[in-house]
């Protein structure tokens, strides 16, 4: 049987109220009070947020922009300024940072801290309320909090004390907290989940605790047992340590150093796209990226830019050329190249998504199944893949580097022959 434990955990959770419609409403007071929707301002573009007096009239995120016109005729719809969020999302992010023990960046929005023995020192309520009014302060962005024994319970208390609220849920509080709530606020269950669990006629997460967890297992697999492991407070996931250093990264070092700066680009091109799926694989944004140069002198240099958050590598190979154009000032031979991303957060394609052209994103996530199922270099935009000739011309080299290295070892072992005894 599945218990709590005995580790008296204290996470906390804070969550920026409608994150993005929050940045424009800073930038433009005349929206207070009105509905408004972020998002591509074409009828085939997707909603990416909305206030919550759009919400009011049906409109929700994911949703055609269509539809919530329809819904809506009255919204003011905005192109999504990602730019901008960043710029906010950094400042919160070094606030929390300056302030908390341990902390996780979930996403661009939303934070994990714990506090876990604070109460001994100085009251972990106090603290977190003391944290969220200087956010809301320095920032002017509204935030909810939730407080609570794990991470799921703290998201899910975050979640109802919206909009710009606190709530605070003690161990023995958390079954008469979650009980009357409906199971789609559980974190992990998505749309699929949430239909297949009321088509057995769960709908709160009372009931949903209530259901032998075998049964679940049974029908979920091990999915089944973590769900219902939530639905009665248990979770023991950590508070990862967020670090600025996380990154992904490549280098490529060339057989023979080079300044063909067409090849250099098509390379930087193809490294760029590899590491962006990787990024996209395991559900990351990055928002700096960095460039590096190694010279034929072995002198290296390295330069970077800080961006909005994104995982499209159509975005991130322009920043990496821009770098590179803006780095390579010798005109020296180069040996080495290589890309980084770093300042990673949690987050999936949809926060790229105010741009009116959905087929760009359906291009990238049939690309993505393809690799999936056959293999990172299964397919690759055509920039940064080598010609024909090119291949040929590689194949050529490598076969007179190892036509000289053969030529060298056949002299030196006539040397030696002649010399060496």
């Amino acid at each position: 049987m599945f218990t709590a434990g005995n580790t008296e955990r204290s996470v906390l959770h804070l969550d920026m109220d409608t994150f993005f419609v929050s940045v424009e409403r800073l930038r433009n007071s005349k929206l207070d009070g009105k509905p408004v929707i972020i998002g591509g301002l074409s009828d085939r573009s997707v909603v990416s947020s909305c206030s919550y007096e759009a919400r009011k009239y049906g409109v929700s995120s994911a949703m055609p922009m269509k539809m919530a016109r329809s819904l809506c005729p009255d919204a003011i719809i905005i192109r999504g300024d990602m730019e901008a969020y960043s710029n906010y999302s950094h400042i919160v992010t070094d606030i929390i940072a300056e302030r908390s023990p341990l902390y996780e960046k979930a996403s661009i929005d939303e934070h994990y801290i714990d506090l876990t023995g604070m109460d001994r020192f100085y009251g972990c309520y106090k603290w977190s309320h003391e944290l969220r009014q200087h956010i809301i302060k320095e920032t002017g962005l509204p935030i909810s909090i939730g407080l609570s024994v794990n991470k799921t319970v703290s998201k899910i208390a975050a979640g109802e004390a919206k909009p710009n609220g606190e709530r605070e849920v003690t161990r023995e509080r958390v079954n008469p907290f979650l009980d009357p709530l409906s199971i789609s606020k559980i974190p992990m269950i998505g749309q699929k989940t949430y239909h297949t669990l009321r088509s057995m006629g769960i709908a709160t997460i009372y009931t949903l605790r209530n259901i032998p967890y075998e049964m679940l297992e049974t029908l979920m697999g091990k999915n089944g047992t973590e769900i219902w492991k939530r639905a009665n407070g248990i979770d023991s996931t950590p508070v990862i340590s967020y670090s600025e250093r996380k990154s992904i990264s490549t280098e490529h070092t060339f057989d023979k150093d080079t300044t063909d700066m067409a090849r250099l680009n098509q390379l930087l091109s193809g490294m760029v796209e590899k590491i962006a799926y990787e990024l996209r694989k395991q559900e990351k944004l990055a928002s700096c990226v960095t460039v590096k140069i190694r010279y034929s002198n072995f002198d290296t240099h390295t330069l970077q830019k800080r961006i909005a958050y994104t995982s499209f590598d159509h975005v991130l190979s322009g920043v990496a050329k821009e770098l590179f154009g803006r780095l390579y000032q010798r005109r020296m031979l180069i040996r080495l190249i290589g890309v980084r991303f770093s300042h990673l957060v949690r987050g999936v394609q949809q926060l790229d998504m105010f741009d009116d052209t959905p087929e760009k994103v359906n291009l990238y996530l049939a690309m993505d199944n393809i690799r999936n199922r056959f293999g990172r270099d299964a397919v690759s935009r055509a920039v940064g893949v080598m010609t024909v000739s090119e291949r040929e011309d590689k194949a050529r080299r490598q076969i007179e580097n190892a036509a000289n290295e053969q030529k060298m070892m056949e002299e030196r072992l006539k040397k030696y022959m002649m010399y060496g005894r």
